[in-house]
């Protein structure tokens, strides 16, 4: 289970969150001192994911920047001035085993087209996807067995924030009808942390204009293609400002929900 990749969407605009994202990607927003997608890779490392495909776009360059840089800016280390392929690191840090790559998939490219754009790094009959905005103290391995479980192609996961989404038509754990319409009262949303088999490339294309949340959606769920796993816990994605802010309150309050690893 744990060669499984991680796919995580980090190439759009991020225009809601526009007093960060003029400067730098949404997924290098910073919650506490390190960006969020950190903190979603985390997640993932922790229930034994650590194999990481990012799909970049929009100021790409700063996401490859500082993972090349990784392992610099997160240790002590020592430097010959006389040549700067001595460098000695003096400390070590639970992310060494990672393996990230870093795929740019496009500045327009909506998201299916990323995803399509990175089928050749996919090496395994499935593999897991989620949005470079999002946190949620989610079960990744009891996701996974829920979606083996089913034999369908897609698993999405359902969650219930405060507000201003669109929602999941379920009939049990099946998705009836996926649509981005106003919420009504207990709704579940999209809340991203997909499973997919590769059947799914199927239903994407590489053109820039392909939406992951629509027609390929939608048609795995006319399809019966497509199941819902309820997560009642944490989730609260990085929209807009205040969302930023109420992140950041969480981590500094030292009662963050979504860190569910030690260190």
């Amino acid at each position: 289970m744990e060669n499984i990749p991680v796919v995580i969407l980090a190439g759009g605009l991020g225009t809601r969150l526009r007093e960060q994202t003029e400067f730098i990607p949404k997924p290098m927003v910073p919650v506490g001192t390190r960006p969020i997608i950190w903190h979603i890779m985390k997640i993932y490392a922790h229930h034994g994911f650590r194999r990481f495909i990012v799909c970049l776009g929009y100021k790409g360059e700063i996401i490859k920047e500082y993972f090349f840089h990784y392992k610099i800016r997160s240790s002590d280390f020592t430097v010959n001035l006389g040549d700067y392929q001595d460098v000695r690191i003096h400390n070590s840090s639970d992310e060494e085993d990672w393996e990230v790559t870093l795929a740019d998939t496009g500045l327009k490219a909506l998201t299916g087209a990323r995803i399509k754009r990175i089928e050749r790094y996919i090496d395994a009959g499935r593999f897991l996807l989620t949005y470079g905005d999002g946190l949620a103290d989610i079960d990744v391995r009891n996701l996974v067995s829920f979606h083996m479980s089913h034999g369908r192609l897609a698993t999405v996961t359902g969650v219930r924030p405060p507000s201003r989404f669109g929602e999941l038509i379920t009939e049990g754990v099946r998705v009836a009808e996926f649509g981005e319409k106003p919420q009504a009262g207990n709704s579940m949303i999209n809340g991203g942390f997909f499973v997919f088999e590769r059947g799914v490339f199927d239903y994407l294309s590489g053109d820039d204009t392909c939406t992951l949340e629509r027609e390929p959606l939608e048609r795995l769920a006319r399809d019966e293609q497509l199941m819902v796993y309820h997560h009642g816990g944490f989730w609260q994605c990085m929209d807009t400002l205040r969302d930023m802010s109420l992140l950041n309150e969480y981590w500094d309050s030292g009662k963050a929900p979504w860190k569910v690893w030690d260190r």
